[in-house]
């Protein structure tokens, strides 16, 4: 009776093993430039975030959820492949790159759009935060 227990339990345990080996998609890359060190952040859905190039790090789960919301609320736009030019008084221009397309866009465009002032405020607080840069 153990045997036939044993038996019938195996295809269970491989059902189980199913799908632990995925790897979660990527919300987003998101690259600023200008003055300064230019910053890359590589976000995954799994709450990693990889800051120019380097090891994934864990991002905390406040800041994950930031990032599921800028990626969906940024998606139209990537859609539309979203591109306002620098003007005057650009210190940094910013590129997001979504699994639906890419958006561009200077630090003078979050006055009147409150996903773009969101998107920089997430690369700020990433810098400073898990990727431990200064900003």
């Amino acid at each position: 009776m153990a045997v036939l227990l044993a038996l019938l339990a195996l295809p269970l345990l491989g059902l189980a093993g199913c799908g632990l080996n995925e790897q979660s998609p990527d919300l987003f890359v998101l690259t600023r430039t200008g003055q300064g060190q230019s910053l890359t952040l590589l976000v995954n859905d799994g709450g990693t975030i990889r800051c120019n190039g380097g090891a994934s790090k864990s991002l905390p789960d406040p800041m994950l959820l930031v990032a599921r919301d800028l990626a969906n609320s940024l998606n139209s736009d990537a859609k539309a492949k979203l591109r306002i030019p620098a003007g005057a008084g650009t210190v940094f221009s910013y590129t997001v790159k979504l699994s639906d397309g890419t958006i561009s866009f200077p630090d003078t465009a979050a006055r009147s759009r409150n996903d773009l002032a969101q998107a920089e405020q997430f690369a700020l607080q990433a810098a400073q935060g898990p990727c431990g840069l200064s900003g």
